[in-house]
């Protein structure tokens, strides 16, 4: 179990990730999770990452797919009609000894083994969720929705674009989703289930090569990327 950030290797054996492959790629045009780059599936390099910490994997796909992995440590379950509900449905299949869940999102598939660590290692008895996080170089605007008129000007210092994956104490994890459940409530991610019953969450340095592919345009920028990901995976 780790302890903090003291810098060590990570044991893998009581941590599990969810990774979320569930969605139906409206904005994409296509399920993007599924495309080739290069040599596998965005989907298949999250997973790859995520085995290399984690004693087990439970990815989370829409109805219908096809996708099966040949690791015994990988389980496939079906996702529901939102991202929470597809987290939620993944957190079931993670086995009740484990102590650590991750949750990352198949969209983002350059996040690096070093994040994964990092993300991990910052747990402690105090503090119960981790995410990485990069800083926001532009001003950002709180609007009216219906009016567009700008009502706010947050301090752009305090501000951080959250990325995954996302570590979290099991237990406090579950009963995040428990509350959302019964409140029939849902998040953006899961630290915002787990700041929601007051859950101690941090940042911790996100990653610019963890960028998430939403748009054909993200798809482009990774198969250039792809090129500088595999020079440092030699």
């Amino acid at each position: 179990m780790p302890t903090g950030t003291s810098g060590a290797l990570i044991d893998p054996s009581g941590t599990w990730t969810i990774v979320v492959a569930g969605g139906s790629g409206q904005r994409f045009g296509a399920q993007k999770q599924f495309l080739a780059l290069g040599s596998r599936s965005m989907l298949a390099w999250a997973v790859e990452t995520a085995l290399q910490m984690s004693a087990g994997v439970v990815v989370v796909v829409p109805e219908a797919s096809d996708f099966a992995s040949s690791d015994a440590r990988v389980q496939v379950v079906q996702g529901g009609t939102s991202r929470t509900q597809s987290v939620r449905n993944g957190l079931a299949a993670v086995p009740t000894s484990a102590e650590v869940v991750c949750v990352h999102d198949a969209a983002r598939p350059f996040a690096s083994v070093e994040l994964f660590q990092a993300v991990v290692q910052e747990l402690s008895p105090t503090v119960q969720g981790a995410v990485p996080a990069l800083a926001v170089v532009d001003t950002v605007k709180v609007v009216d929705e219906a009016t567009n008129e700008v009502l706010s000007t947050p301090l752009r210092s305090t501000l951080r674009a959250v990325q995954t994956p996302q570590a979290f104490h099991a237990s406090i994890l579950r009963e995040a989703h428990l509350a959302a459940e019964h409140e029939k409530r849902e998040g953006t991610d899961d630290a915002s289930l787990v700041e929601a019953i007051g859950g101690y969450v941090v940042v911790v340095p996100g990653d610019v090569m963890n960028r998430k592919i939403t748009t054909p345009e993200d798809f482009a920028w990774a198969q250039n990327a792809l090129v500088e990901v595999l020079k440092g995976n030699s």
